[in-house]
């Protein structure tokens, strides 16, 4: 399969990124510096993240809050002007189709970033139900990431009014003549920010910021391992068409208005499920797991109780660079699911303790204002 490339490709390469398939692209999964260093680099100052392989789409005309809402359990028409809301596309069982951002720029016109493995279903999806509305898709644009804690101080460097955003704020800005769109976001659990930008402009743009030295370029392992930390989910790992929203410890993205006692109750696929499944709790919840040791877990591997009996599977693991040990996000079974739990993960014919830990696993600290 012939892979597409970011914007970004050419300056990857001369950095001595290590390049990888990912969701039909060739991405960086880490620089010279290695995957540690990068998540280090993140939690203590800034790091610069490619994710222009991410879908990113405009939806504009009239009805479109409400057909967006006829897709998605969130109040989409009470979403003030440049905020930003967290969002699902459900089916009819219930199941997640994707996890997206969605921002509204006007009255009747939204920007949705969707994840890079489901972007050709999704737009399929959303051209199925527009109603008299368009959708365009930036497929030239570029989307790069700035997170840590000194991002804050950069961004204000390239553009100052962005530096005033609050987390899940956006505005529209130029940097060096050319018109991008910031959003106060990110995936780290850190402060950050994302910026949609043309991709004729992209490569110039990571120079400026790359050249600031509180920054330096990460690649999708620390990206990986970052979000675990930070509790984040990762579609097709803690989210798929088999789990819902309240399985996944997302009840927080249904709106109150959306909800079965809410003024606007329903309407979007699978919600009497949803709403069957808030009341009922369904049998497995995500948990987050602690190794007691080094040795690490993985992806697929079983999970038992204390008596050897199989209660669960881990959907995403990593080596926590912040926490200094293996960690873990699991689905098991719900009354397993306190803090303090003790458990056992089937790795290579080992059972390797673990314990059942409050997420995230390290502090988020988004910029609330």
């Amino acid at each position: 399969m012939t892979l597409l490339h970011t914007p970004l490709d050419a300056l990857h390469r001369e950095l001595g990124a290590k390049m990888v398939p990912f969701a039909g692209y060739d991405m960086p999964v880490q620089y010279p510096a290695g995957i540690i260093s990068e998540h280090l680099q993140t939690r203590q100052a800034a790091g610069l993240f490619d994710v222009s392989h991410m879908g990113q789409i405009i939806i504009e005309g009239p009805g479109s809050a409400a057909m967006l809402e006829s897709l998605v359990p969130v109040d989409i028409d009470g979403l003030a002007d440049n905020r930003q809301t967290y969002a699902v596309f459900t089916n009819e069982q219930g199941g997640v189709l994707d996890d997206l951002i969605i921002t509204r720029w006007s009255a009747e016109t939204f920007f949705l970033v969707v994840n890079a493995g489901c972007k050709t279903q999704d737009i399929a999806h959303l051209r199925a139900h527009l109603s008299g509305q368009t959708l365009t898709v930036l497929e030239h644009h570029g989307l790069l990431a700035l997170q840590g804690p000194a991002a804050r101080e950069v961004i204000r460097t390239v553009c100052p009014g962005a530096a005033e955003l609050r987390f899940m704020q956006g505005c529209p800005g130029i940097i060096d003549g050319v018109k991008v769109y910031i959003t106060c976001s990110g995936y780290t659990g850190e402060d950050g920010f994302e910026i949609s930008v043309p991709g004729a402009a992209a490569t110039n743009l990571a120079r400026r910021l790359l050249s600031d030295q509180r920054v330096q370029a990460v690649g999708l392992g620390a990206r990986d391992s970052l979000r675990l930390e930070a509790g984040l989910c990762l579609y097709g790992h803690e989210l798929t068409t088999q789990i819902d929203p309240v399985q996944a410890g997302l009840m927080w993205s249904i709106s109150q208005s959306r909800r079965a006692e809410g003024e606007r109750a329903g309407g979007f696929p699978g919600a009497d499920v949803i709403f069957g499944r808030m009341i009922d709790k369904p049998a497995l919840r995500r948990v987050g797991l602690r190794v007691d040791g080094k040795r690490p877990v993985r992806e697929g591997q079983v999970v038992l109780d204390e008596s050897g009996r199989q209660v669960g599977e881990i959907c995403s693991a990593c080596y926590g660079a912040s926490v200094g040990g293996p960690i873990a996000m699991a689905y098991i079974e719900r009354e397993l699911g306190l803090p303090g739990m003790k458990l056992l993960v089937v790795s290579r014919g080992k059972h390797l303790p673990v314990t059942v830990t409050p997420m995230p696993f390290n502090p988020q600290r988004y910029f609330r204002g």
